[in-house]
């Protein structure tokens, strides 16, 4: 029996987790820059995302991992992977195919909020 691949040691070095083990994972249409989401990647996520290049997730409320569009088409197709200075976070650089929100909005960042009061807009 093989071994189960795993996420290459080198990648895996860079990364700071939470005690959750999770790194955050800041979604990005690669073309336009768009932020889109956040998400959660563990080692096995991060893993599944290169390897396959559709975008694989973390949920921390149903503990258990998705693929984006899976259920729903609006898939991500990743077309690069960053990693911060800290290696605290990941950015995703991926082809958004529809909505990538929940709501069925195009972005999870689609509501703003009331300016700061004494800062200009």
């Amino acid at each position: 029996m093989s071994a189960v691949p795993s996420l290459d040691p080198a990648v895996s070095d860079l990364l700071r987790r939470d005690p959750a083990g999770l790194v955050a994972a800041v979604v990005q249409q690669h073309d336009t820059g768009e932020v889109l989401m956040l998400a959660w990647m563990d080692d096995e996520a991060l893993h599944r995302t290169l390897t396959t290049g559709r975008a694989t997730y973390w949920s921390r409320s149903r503990g258990e991992y998705w693929v984006k569009g899976e259920t729903s088409g609006n898939r991500q197709w990743v077309r690069e992977v960053r990693v911060d200075c800290d290696g605290d976070a990941l950015l995703v650089l991926v082809e958004q195919e529809g909505a990538a929100c929940h709501t069925g909005e195009r972005s999870c960042f689609h509501r703003s909020l009331p300016a700061v009061e004494g800062v200009p807009a």
